[in-house]
């Protein structure tokens, strides 16, 4: 039997004499009561507080009570009762009635009630903990993921830290330029897992000395498509990280691959970290070039603003890192997130 003490209850009736007998009986019981004659006087009172425990008319001027926790309703109105209790109504007590029925039912009414919310709270702290687990092994295959991706770069001495250090160059770009903590990590994100297509690439064709032709160059500019494919099942709550896998060799002027996406269909997080991707490639020493010189890398991006970067993107990396701090050393790598997943809060 639930304590009634200090629990609140709304009675709706436009029978002002039959709302006081109610009104008495359950400030008899230990309840603090308050009043409405219509449905629509106590939505409002319930819009500004909330009450546990509601026994309403069925019929009504304005608005017919068919919200309620407890319907009060004529003989004659039974199936029209059943009806709210497949809408919501926790019981319904038949006029004339009881005083002693009305009683139990209120009781009957809070037991439902209380049984519904624990059932609900529970459900909700069951969902939780099998989205905290789906979400902790995500992260695991992640950490799995940025460790092949280091590898892969540690086996070619020409990429070694490539991955860190763009992702480096897109974190100060993106602070500067500034964007959000949510889009900074999804950017941190993309950048350092944007070559990890590489892995269905041939090492032949990656550590060529010499020219790359037609069809070894396009075999190459497979790598954002396949690491696409590779984390499509992953990302699937980071789309923003995965285009940047996909697109990071797309430029302004529709010239790039794998989609020849232009202008602004290229998303804002991937164009950032193509201007970083860009610099550390071009001063890093490659198989068929030597490593440009800072000032030549800055030139390049200030030429090609416009036509395959981002002008704003190229101003907050200039801004970002000062032409004496550069090329910067390769920092440590960081652990990488997922971004993390709302829970629907609690009905109550």
């Amino acid at each position: 039997m639930p304590q009634p003490n200090a629990v609140k209850c709304l009675v709706v009736d436009d029978e002002p004499r039959l709302r006081r007998v109610l009104v008495r009986l359950l400030e008899g019981e230990g309840f603090t009561c308050s009043e409405a004659g219509s449905g629509t006087e106590a939505l409002e009172m319930m819009h500004h507080d909330a009450v546990p425990l509601v026994i309403s008319d069925l019929r009504m001027p304005q608005m017919d009570g068919v919200t309620a926790v407890l319907v009060v309703t004529a003989v004659a109105e039974v199936e029209s009762a059943v009806a709210c209790l497949q809408l919501g109504a926790l019981d319904y007590v038949a006029k004339p009635f009881h005083l002693d029925e009305v009683r139990a039912r209120v009781m009957q009414a809070l037991d439902k009630r209380r049984l519904i919310l624990e059932n609900r709270m529970y459900h909700q702290q069951l969902e939780e903990r099998v989205q905290e687990q789906a979400h902790r092994i995500e992260e695991l295959s992640l950490e799995r993921l940025q460790a092949l991706v280091h590898f892969l770069e540690e086996k070619d001495p020409y990429t070694r830290g490539h991955s860190v250090r763009v992702a480096n160059y897109s974190l100060g770009i993106a602070r500067m330029m500034p964007l959000d903590r949510d889009k900074i990590d999804t950017i941190v994100l993309g950048a350092e897992l944007h070559d990890i297509g590489k892995i269905g690439v041939s090492e032949t064709v990656l550590h060529k000395a010499g020219k790359l032709s037609e069809a070894e160059y396009r075999h190459i500019m497979e790598h954002p498509v396949i690491g696409a494919r590779i984390l499509g099942p992953l990302m699937r709550d980071a789309p923003a990280a995965l285009a940047i896998v996909r697109s990071h060799h797309e430029r302004l002027d529709g010239k790039g691959f794998p989609d020849g996406l232009v202008g602004d269909a290229i998303p804002l997080e991937v164009r950032v970290v193509t201007v970083a991707d860009s610099f550390d490639a071009m001063t890093s020493v490659r198989p068929y070039r030597p490593a440009l010189s800072v000032q030549k890398a800055m030139q390049e991006l200030e030429e090609m603003k416009g036509v395959q970067f981002d002008p704003q993107a190229v101003e907050a990396f200039l801004a970002a890192f000062p032409r004496a701090a550069l090329p910067v050393p390769t920092p440590e790598a960081r652990p990488l997130h997922l971004p993390a997943r709302s829970v629907e809060a609690p009905q109550t």
